[in-house]
């Protein structure tokens, strides 16, 4: 089992990784940390996570699964319109693999034209709530989603309960 971990390469949400982090390292699950352009990601409240890969070399073959972080850096770096990194989705739903997105992050599903039918924990700003819609995702009331091979998360408050489901889904426990 590799989970590859996307983060902005600034100002991703802190508590959205740690948590990620903290419950992958619980149960031994294999994950590499991966972004456009930059060596180093900065949070934005300071955390600093050195990746393991280049995104534009990442092949959907060495993963399970890859989990989108949310934060500022989403909106800022625009990754929502950036076509390598949406690419990279499309061949990860190709292939079936578990994408897992928090909060703003859902943009990003939205706009690689995955989501059709897909139910979707969406958080409460309106734009990612335009997008879903406008990309023919069912908005749901829960916290966090699994829907087919798509997993979201509201916010990083759900995330604990979300990564409980998540990695009982892919039989990590």
């Amino acid at each position: 089992m590799k989970i590859l971990i996307l983060l902005p390469p600034k100002d991703f949400r802190d508590e959205s990784m740690a948590s990620i982090k903290l419950f992958l390292d619980k149960w031994s699950v294999s994950y590499e940390v991966a972004t456009y352009g930059l060596k180093d990601c900065v949070g934005s409240h300071g955390a600093i996570y050195k990746t393991n890969i280049d995104a534009n070399k990442v092949g959907t073959q060495d993963y399970n699964a890859i989990f989108l972080v949310d934060g500022e850096g989403v909106e800022t770096f625009k990754l929502y319109d950036y076509r390598p990194l949406l690419d990279l989705i499309v061949k990860f739903n190709m292939h079936g693999k578990i994408i897992g997105a928090i909060g703003n992050a859902q943009k990003i599903l939205a706009r690689a034209n995955i989501i059709k039918d897909k139910k979707m924990a969406i958080p409460q700003d309106e734009e990612t709530k335009r997008l879903v819609m406008l990309f023919r995702g069912v908005p749901s009331e829960n916290e966090f989603e699994i829907s087919g091979n798509l997993f979201t998360v509201r916010s990083q408050i759900q995330l604990q309960s979300g990564m409980q489901g998540i990695l009982s889904y892919l039989g990590v426990f």
